[in-house]
């Protein structure tokens, strides 16, 4: 049912209950029925590029979702906590709308190995974030992060953290001791200075500084850059 013009969902969609993927990106959905909650042996569910202001709880009665869940693009201002009923999930994107909060029950989606939530209204991350043990990429690109709560260092699979164009002072301590951690970009914030434990970071490939408001020739660069890390600045 993509790019299908709708404003609202057909009703017979909710009575078909062995759908096990559905795609409803590209229309013009402001609003979803609770009735989506019996559709239960769904993995897929692709609900991106709409007009959605809210989402049902009974999202979180879908726990045959296993693979994807798309909610980009829309307007959404908040998330059911109802959503770390989805321990299974593996991916899930909230990017593209006007989230000022997650919910700390997206700690519990213990399946998560992608996270996209860039490009919202995001000032902080709950707490409940570090108990994501399988998570792998983090893209929180775009937001008004400060910070990063320090139960992010309990992210030990770690690859991949965006954190470009955000309003960071500082390379959060939570990094610190990742060992999996291979890529971070913190493009456009706001750092005056680099920590000392920067060289330490165990696994680091790529590091993306540029367009920052300081000077960047650092010792620990070239500590990073000589063990085969790219820099840039």
């Amino acid at each position: 049912m993509w790019r299908a013009g709708l404003d609202a969902v057909p009703p017979g969609v909710w009575e078909r209950t062995g759908l096990r993927v559905l795609i409803l990106a590209d229309n013009r959905l402001t609003a979803l029925p609770e009735a989506i909650g019996r559709l239960r042996r769904l993995h897929t569910l692709d609900l991106g590029h709409n007009r959605l202001t809210a989402l049902p709880a009974a999202l979180g009665d879908l726990t045959g979702l296993t693979r994807y869940l798309y909610l980009h693009d829309n307007r959404l201002t908040d998330l059911p906590g109802t959503l770390g009923r989805l321990t299974g999930l593996a991916y899930l994107n909230v990017g593209e709308n006007r989230l000022e909060r997650l919910p700390d029950e997206l700690g519990a989606m213990a399946g998560l190995v992608e996270l996209r939530a860039q490009h919202n209204a995001l000032t902080t991350l709950p707490e409940g974030l570090g108990r994501l043990a399988s998570l792998r990429e983090l893209w929180l690109r775009g937001n008004r992060l400060t910070g990063l709560p320090g139960s992010v260092d309990r992210l030990r699979e770690l690859r991949e953290l965006e954190l470009r164009d955000n309003a960071l002072d500082a390379v959060p301590e939570a990094l610190r001791g990742l060992p999996l951690l291979r890529r971070v970009d913190l493009r456009s914030n706001r750092l005056r200075e680099l920590p000392h434990w920067l060289g330490e970071m165990p696994s680091l490939e790529k590091l993306d500084l540029r367009w920052m408001d300081f000077d960047l020739d650092d010792e620990r660069l070239r500590g990073l850059r000589e063990r085969g890390c790219v820099v840039l600045t």
